[in-house]
């Protein structure tokens, strides 16, 4: 056999679905990479012949090898920061209150208004960097703090260079209505300025992002701080027929049936869901929808209600474990944190929680037939830790036990 190099002396946690052993373990395994994809995977005893003397080999000492970490929900893009909210909120302030009073999203918007690219570039690089060194080899990075045709598509050129300049896989989504801009906010029981800015979204901004081809999804948030059902489900179709991928906030803050209704169209996930209903999961059990949680928010909000882990583990909805990582609700870049607050605040298993950050967010972002789980002609993109078993990722934290990182086919970290 010629490969381009050999991974023995490890276990591997594969997140297959076909291995029945929990985490789709081998142990005592070897793994063999081959122009940039997975070319051999199996037991150390069963490895092929190869030249041992013209093939890179790497030791790795009885450590666990794991598919590289994915963060399917950041907005990682943005200027300045919220510090002042947190202040308020542990004063007793809501985070509705601070949003209705002109803070929230909108005291960001106006941040990223005033930045220039290259300061949103460093900005978001330093922060792509963090992330990296946790195992994380793809993100997602969401628009929506500029609410204005310029800055929407400021953050997402600068998205996609982040992208083209680092060794993490970016994928971009488009979320011009995340919130209602002041200057379209509407008067006490009418929605006509913020209906004039669902027509912006739709007819100006969205085509030029397309147009530069700066999105592989549309976002909305549907909540009763922002967007109602009707205004969601017209951007989410708008989307959809330009032959984007869609997916919701929704079910954060109420039940609003947004869930729901994304399910139906096709959305690849729903995002927060504290509030879904049983109604709510059989649609995305239906649709195939991934439920995305994001226990950060959940925690630094001090929320109390809970997402309906049960009833997901009922239907078999997909679940999936993001950072959120933004200056408002989850100021927290860490996937790694994520996992032990997905299992600690929200009763994940430590397996679950892993699944959430490599299986099912990798299905989540459409990507699942590249990466997500460590199987032969999947793309070498994976992390190899200091631990003694998987489940220590969740169990521990503030220990850099990330020893490598391949992306690709490449050591990128080391």
């Amino acid at each position: 056999m010629s490969w381009d190099q050999v991974w023995i002396d490890i276990n591997i946690a594969t997140m297959s679905p076909n291995i029945s052993e929990p985490y789709g373990a081998i142990t005592d395994a070897a793994l063999a990479v081959q122009d940039g994809k997975i070319a051999w995977i199996g037991k150390r005893s069963d490895l092929p012949e190869f030249d041992v003397f013209a093939t890179p080999i790497y030791k790795g000492k009885g450590a666990w090898i794991t598919p590289g970490l994915i963060d399917a929900h950041t907005h990682l893009v943005f200027a300045g920061n919220r510090a002042n909210e947190f202040e308020l909120r542990l004063k007793g302030a809501s985070y509705e209150e601070i949003a209705r009073s002109g803070g929230g999203i909108i005291s960001t918007v106006n941040a990223c208004r005033e930045a220039d690219e290259a300061e949103l570039f460093e900005l978001g690089r330093q922060r792509l960097n963090a992330l990296a060194k946790e195992g994380v080899t793809t993100v997602e990075i969401k628009s929506g703090y500029g609410l204005d045709i310029e800055t929407e598509l400021k953050i997402l050129r600068v998205a996609r260079e982040l992208g083209k300049h680092h060794h993490v896989d970016v994928k971009t989504t488009f979320l011009g209505a995340h919130a209602i801009p002041p200057e379209y906010k509407d008067s006490p029981g009418s929605t006509e300025r913020s209906d004039a800015y669902v027509d912006l979204v739709i007819n100006e901004m969205l085509p030029k992002v397309i147009t530069e081809n700066l999105a592989d999804a549309v976002d909305v948030f549907c909540e009763n701080i922002a967007f109602n059902l009707e205004q969601t489900e017209r951007v989410l179709t708008a989307a959809k027929d330009a032959g984007l991928d869609i997916k919701l906030h929704a079910e954060q803050l109420s039940n609003m049936g947004g869930s729901a209704m994304a399910a139906k169209l096709g959305a690849k996930s729903v995002d927060h869901i504290e509030y879904l209903d049983e109604e709510g999961v059989k649609a995305l059990s239906e649709s195939g929808t991934c439920a995305t949680l994001l226990p950060g928010a959940f925690y630094f909000l001090r929320e109390t209600q809970h997402p309906p882990i049960d009833l997901l583990r009922k239907y078999r909805v997909p679940m999936v474990v993001a950072s959120d990582y933004n200056p408002g609700s989850s100021p927290l870049c860490s996937s790694l944190l994520m996992l032990n607050m997905a299992c600690t605040l929200l009763r994940l298993t430590p397996e679950e929680a892993l699944a959430g950050m490599t299986r099912n967010a990798a299905k989540a972002l459409g990507i699942d037939e590249h990466v997500g789980v460590l199987e032969v002609d999947k793309t070498a993109d994976f992390c190899m830790w200091n631990i003694s078993t998987p489940a220590e990722l969740a169990y521990t934290y503030g220990v850099a036990s990330c020893v490598d990182v391949v992306k690709n086919g490449h050591l990128v970290h080391q």
